[in-house]
């Protein structure tokens, strides 16, 4: 019988944030990082300032080392997290810009976001936007064939922040942050076990098949 990895290190990829260098928004996204970190996980940070790059045009195909690394990144992943601030009620130009890179995956092996865990967190003053953006998140990560968290988080800068540390001020927050990362690195052992799977039932199968085929192959010569 094939092997099935008890253990396997799963990757989980971040991105967002704003421009301005440690922004609420990329302080919230590094928080779910490292719970996923202290869970076993490989991390990386794909923060604001590595996501200002040219507005992408499908007919330009990828120019830019950013771009290239994004799209890279994502097609290594086994899991993302996603955040964004709240724009106008929705998410920020420069994260939807980014999701519009994962277009290049469409021809991949696992195209767009599939197969993967995707946990997604606005950030706000106030509820109302914070709210509309992370539905948006949820529903561009749907479009991507992505797998939503079941939990997903707003943080609403009026009443809550990040200390030096990096963990929420407002313990509750930081609960569901601990939660959502935990989600993302679950999602990703078990689908990882999964594909082992298959792909052990597809290698047992392929010498049964080959057998069969030759005494099927001999029973008609001997006919």
């Amino acid at each position: 019988m094939g092997r099935i990895p008890v253990q396997h290190t799963v990757r989980v990829v971040g991105i967002g944030g704003s421009p301005r260098p440690d922004s609420t928004a990329e302080r919230a996204l590094r928080a779910v990082l490292a719970a996923a970190e202290r869970q076993g996980a490989e991390v990386t940070c794909i923060g604001g300032t590595e996501l200002v790059m040219p507005l992408y045009d499908p007919r330009e195909g990828l120019r830019s080392a950013r771009a290239l690394r994004l799209v890279s990144e994502i097609a290594a992943a086994d899991g993302l997290v996603l955040a964004s601030p709240a724009y106008h009620g929705s998410i920020s130009g420069l994260v939807k810009n980014a999701l519009d890179h994962v277009e290049e995956l469409r021809d991949d092996a696992r195209p767009y976001f599939s197969g993967r865990a995707v946990a997604a967190l606005a950030v706000a003053q106030g509820w109302q936007g914070g709210v509309s953006t992370l539905a948006a998140l949820r529903d561009v990560t749907h479009a991507l064939r992505g797998w939503p968290t079941p939990l997903g988080v707003v943080v609403n800068t009026a009443t809550a922040g990040f200390g030096p540390d990096g963990t929420c001020t407002d313990p509750h927050v930081q609960r569901q942050l601990e939660t959502m990362a935990t989600h993302v690195v679950d999602f990703a052992r078990m689908n990882v076990l999964a594909s082992a799977a298959r792909d052990a039932a597809e290698a047992e199968s392929l010498p049964a098949a080959r057998d069969a085929a030759g005494t099927e192959a001999m029973s008609s010569a001997g006919k």
